[in-house]
């Protein structure tokens, strides 16, 4: 009795499926090399990626952060003056400077303490150590002077710094902190209205502080 020969597998299509691939990973390359990288987007993209591929533990530090500091907020007596949200690079946390300083002062009110402990307790968590925290100090257009600051230049610099500080004193290494002062030249809301003049409540928006909390993705 003859054998009957093994069938043949048919395996062409692989090389269409292959060149389909090869395709569709050049376009996202394109795309990706011309577009801003939203941090919180790309989480949820390695996260779905690590999911498909069997991972059985999938962690999203941006979104545990940003439910951790919600929480903070929350609790804290003057909750108002805090407001959470998030750019392309990451979470932004931003308070209102007469919370944490007094008029005219880049020093640390006591009262403000409890609240800027409990947030820094969440930033320095170890679950957190890939983060970068850049501190800006923000001021309004109003010209201010004194023996210790000659200007907003360095009073909002100061504030920034003392922040910066308060960090690292709570645990954060040094080398995943910047400071940095803007004066005015980053305003929320305009300074002035269409006639040039001053609007106060805007003025009292722009003082603040403001950390930009970004991921590193290592």
């Amino acid at each position: 009795m003859m054998k009957k020969p093994d069938d043949k597998i048919d395996e062409d299509w692989m090389s269409t499926y292959g060149d389909m691939v090869t395709l569709l990973l050049c376009f996202f390359v394109m795309m990706l090399s011309v577009s801003k990288t939203d941090a919180a987007k790309f989480e949820i993209i390695q996260a779905g990626l690590n999911e498909s591929f069997g991972k059985k533990e999938v962690t999203r530090p941006i979104e545990m952060m940003m439910m951790e500091l919600s929480d903070d907020i929350q609790s804290i007596e003057e909750s108002d003056k805090f407001s959470l949200g998030s750019d392309t690079q990451g979470i932004v946390l931003e308070f209102s400077d007469d919370i944490a300083f007094n008029n005219g002062s880049a020093e640390i009110r006591p009262e403000a303490l409890p609240a800027l402990k409990r947030i820094a307790a969440t930033l320095q968590s170890e679950r957190y150590n890939s983060f970068m925290f850049s501190i800006e100090g923000h001021t309004s257009d109003e010209p201010f002077s004194s023996p210790q600051y000659p200007s907003n230049w360095e009073l909002s610099s100061a504030r920034a710094s003392a922040i910066a500080r308060f960090l690292e004193s709570r645990g954060i290494p040094r080398v995943r902190l910047r400071a940095v002062g803007l004066y005015d030249v980053a305003p929320k809301y305009p300074n002035h209205d269409p006639y040039g003049q001053p609007i106060p409540q805007n003025r009292k928006k722009n003082r603040r502080v403001v950390i930009h909390i970004e991921p590193t993705f290592r």
